[in-house]
């Protein structure tokens, strides 16, 4: 793992900032974050290619965000959504667990609500 490269992205859009987990070339994960109003910080998305999971990918990028933030936002809040594995290292790194949410989805097929979405004839 010596020779994985963390590299930040400055992508100058909407506050995001990112890093990313390259080996010859060859991305292997990514962590982002946002800057938004009122000193909080939103911790986003990230992500190891399933074939170097379990290897301290996901960890190396965390705890490189984490020490970006800490040198640069002093005072700010920092929020994020974690999925149940994620959880773990969130709570371990002194985050407070908060309510509960529950994913849901919906295919868009039409604008119409359901249950009015059948042509009814004379």
């Amino acid at each position: 793992m010596s020779d994985i490269k963390i590299i930040k992205l400055d992508t100058h859009a909407q506050g995001l900032i990112g890093w990313i987990a390259v080996q010859n070339d060859h991305t292997l994960g990514h962590i982002f974050m946002s800057v938004e109003l009122e000193m909080k910080i939103k911790f986003l998305d990230a992500w190891v290619h399933e074939e170097h999971r379990r290897k301290g990918i996901f960890r190396k990028l965390w705890n490189t965000r984490w020490t970006f933030v800490q040198e640069n936002y002093k005072g700010y809040k920092v929020y994020a959504w974690a999925l149940p594995k994620s959880l773990p290292l969130l709570l371990e790194k002194g985050f407070v667990e908060g309510d509960t949410c529950v994913y849901v989805e919906r295919q868009v097929e039409d604008l119409r609500p359901p249950g009015e979405q059948c042509f009814v004839s004379c």
